[in-house]
């Protein structure tokens, strides 16, 4: 019978079913050790067995790998990359231990490679028939040399070879290994070329296949060196998502296609937007304002991508203002049945609401209940984390703190703190964090059980983690409950504990929540001296070299100097000498803290002289230039204390601290004005002695 394209045309069915039940095919799954002998000799044929192919299979590997050079690296927004730094190649089982289905399908695969256009079809529609999510089935395509022909049959002139081998390729490259292969073989460029063909569904079939191979970064390389971001931008055109056009019967046909198209390269532009490069190459393809089109859909199959591709780019600055924009739609989507839809929704108003305008755009559209509505969701943990994450950025803002107070959403968030993930923890206890800086929320928060479970959480490794918990701590710190319950659980000498930790962020929170806590614990001196080598251990941290501890650190000493013995222990340590290391920083967060704990210092034996012949003084003079009131109020108190030392006075004076003092004594602030006085009088003193004595 000879063989024609009209053979497996698509309305044949009936053909195909016969020859699919003919007896040449019922030999392929029968007598398993005899296929077993067969398969482990398949091979490769030539190019004329495949009368229907376009080109030799040689010269389409050759041409297809031509595009696999060295590649440079391609910053990615994933923390891993899947799969990019190594290979997990699958461990081969006893061939005994084999299913039925792996020798069918290699039988099958055979076909492929050796039988003429309607065998192929027929071939390709009979592996469509097993379970392709299996590894099994996968590996059994890949074991015989499938893959390459599926690429290859990619490049072939007949619709119904690209369609079936799509279609195989599409369900097999979910398996990381096999995506890989299909990388290696070229099939990426050639399924980038078949974006440009007339029919949709080829295009969505095509694009489909890119978003599963496109999950490492080589791959997300080649898609973009090859032009496939313009082209898969280009699909989400022609998606109506009003509802408002011709309702004929045709109409509604092919919008229902063109959406389909849509989700299809959605969901390839999903995998390529986790390249940050390819975010810039999708923004200059103009994907921002078909995402806010597309994002007005009622279409949850179209809206999951789009809201996936808006969740990875939240993070760059282009999309980020853009996002302001959508923000009543992804509001919206918060309250939509589909649990991922509400998942990408609230993780992008989670990665882009550190944006001051983002909240209050939140809030406005009413996006503040249904992110608290999602903490019911206890079972959904990625959602949520997308949730609590949403809110913790949120309750930066003051407005939205209130609400969530009416909403009751403090007490959810504390009954949170126990048996999540991690990745809900952080967010809960950021959330808890920023929610305590209001009084009332520290006193919900105390009455909501809250404290034990935070104090519990210094105990973990989470660095992330460990962070918030501090920082949360050092707010709750503040209500003298509150630091009762923290001393009583031991919680400071847990904090005190985390000063040890390498990582600079947790050192920096943690000597931020010592502060208050030495501050309001009754008696703190004597407990401070029980953490045997503490003193030591915060006085050697004024040798870091990141900012925030030591502005940290500087607080603390602060406190801590204000009990006698501890000063005397501090200064035995040489916190004089480390302090005055500092005083030519120019960072008025740590000239603030800098300054009271050199005010503090002052207090004990010849401390004052001692930061005089450290050269500390004229450095603090500058300090009242700069434009923080809070670092005049400070240093004024550092002045005051320095000038009760005759040298000290004779050194401002040199360097006209008396003007800028002059200034201070204006101010509206009591303490400043006070302060600056106070150091006047002391130089005036001196200066008047000093005239009696040439006079006298």
């Amino acid at each position: 019978m000879p063989s024609t394209t009209a053979d497996y045309a698509p309305n044949d069915k009936n053909r195909q079913k016969l020859l699919l039940s003919s007896r040449d095919w019922e030999t392929l799954a029968t007598d398993r050790s005899n296929l077993r002998r067969e398969n482990t000799s398949l091979s490769k044929v030539s190019d004329s067995e495949r009368g229907f192919n376009t080109r030799t299979a040689g010269q389409t590997d050759r041409n297809r790998r031509a595009g696999h050079g060295n590649y440079e690296s391609d910053v990615s927004s994933e923390e891993e990359d899947e799969e990019e730094d190594q290979i997990f190649e699958r461990a081969r089982q006893d061939q005994t231990d084999l299913p039925t289905e792996y020798w069918q399908i290699q039988r099958l695969v055979k076909y492929l490679k050796g039988g003429n256009p309607t065998a192929t079809v027929i071939a390709l529609s009979s592996i469509r028939d097993f379970n392709l999510s299996v590894e099994t089935c996968q590996v059994a395509i890949r074991d015989v040399g499938g893959l390459d022909v599926l690429v290859n049959l990619l490049e072939t002139e007949d619709f119904d070879c690209k369609i079936g081998s799509l279609h195989i390729l599409k369900e097999i490259s979910n398996n990381p290994n096999i995506r890989r292969n299909i990388a290696d073989l070229g099939g990426l460029q050639t399924m980038v070329k078949l974006l440009d063909e007339p029919d949709k569904d080829l295009k969505c079939l095509a694009a489909e296949t890119i978003a599963h191979v496109a999950k490492f970064k080589r791959a997300r390389k080649v898609v973009r060196q090859n032009g496939g971001i313009k082209r898969l931008v280009g699909l989400l055109e022609n998606a109506c998502v009003s509802g408002h056009g011709p309702t004929s019967h045709t109409s509604v046909s092919d919008n229902a296609k063109n959406i389909e198209v849509a989700r299809a390269g959605a969901l390839a532009l999903w995998s390529l937007s986790r390249s940050n490069r390819n975010k810039h190459y999708m923004q200059r393809a103009g994907v921002i304002p078909l995402l806010a089109k597309l994002l007005k859909s009622s279409n949850e199959s179209m809206l999951v991508p789009v809201g996936g591709i808006i969740e990875e780019c939240a993070t760059d600055p282009v999309y980020r203002t853009a996002i302001r924009g959508m923000i009543p739609d992804l509001v919206k989507n918060l309250s939509s049945a589909n649990d991922e839809l509400k998942k990408h929704c609230a993780s992008a108003i989670f990665k882009c609401a550190e944006d001051k305008e983002i909240r209050l755009l939140v809030q406005k559209h009413s996006g503040l209940r249904p992110l608290h509505d999602l903490l019911q969701k206890s079972d959904n943990k990625a959602l949520l984390a997308a949730a609590t994450g949403a809110i913790w950025k949120c309750s930066i803002s003051y407005e939205c703190i209130a609400q969530f107070q009416g909403f009751r959403t403090i007490e959810a968030l504390v009954q949170l703190l126990n048996n999540q993930p991690e990745e809900v923890l952080v967010n809960v206890v950021g959330a808890l964090a920023e929610c305590a800086k209001e009084a009332d929320n520290r006193t919900t928060i105390r009455k909501s059980g809250g404290i034990s479970p935070l104090v519990n959480l210094l105990t973990g490794t989470n660095q992330a983690l460990l962070v918030n918990t501090c920082q949360a701590l050092r707010q709750c710190a503040e209500e003298l409950d509150s630091i009762q319950m923290i001393d009583r659980l031991d919680g400071v000498r847990l904090l005190w504990s985390l000063l040890k930790n390498q990582n600079p962020r947790v050192q920096a929170a943690a000597a931020w929540a010592i502060s208050p806590c030495v501050k309001n614990i009754k008696d703190s001196g004597e407990m401070v001296r029980s953490f045997v080598g503490g003193l030591e251990l915060i006085v050697s941290l004024l040798k870091s070299k990141d900012v925030e501890v030591l502005a940290s650190v500087c607080a603390a000493i602060a406190e801590i100097a204000k009990d006698e013995e501890n000063l005397a222990v501090i200064t035995d340590h040489g916190v004089v000498k480390l302090l005055s290391n500092l005083v030519t920083r120019h960072e008025d967060i740590l000239r603030r803290y800098l300054a009271e704990a050199i005010a503090e210092c002052c207090k004990w034996g010849n401390n004052r002289q001692a930061f005089g012949d450290n050269q500390a003084v004229a450095p603090l003079v500058k300090y009242l230039k700069s434009s923080d009131p809070n670092v005049h109020r400070s240093t004024a108190k550092a002045l005051h204390q320095l000038s009760k030392n005759p040298m000290n006075c004779v050194t401002m004076h040199d360097v006209g601290v008396v003007r800028l003092l002059m200034e201070m004594v204006g101010s509206k602030d009591d303490a400043l004005q006070e302060n600056a006085a106070i150091c006047i009088s002391y130089i005036r003193r001196l200066a008047l002695a000093n005239e009696k004595s040439k006079n006298g």
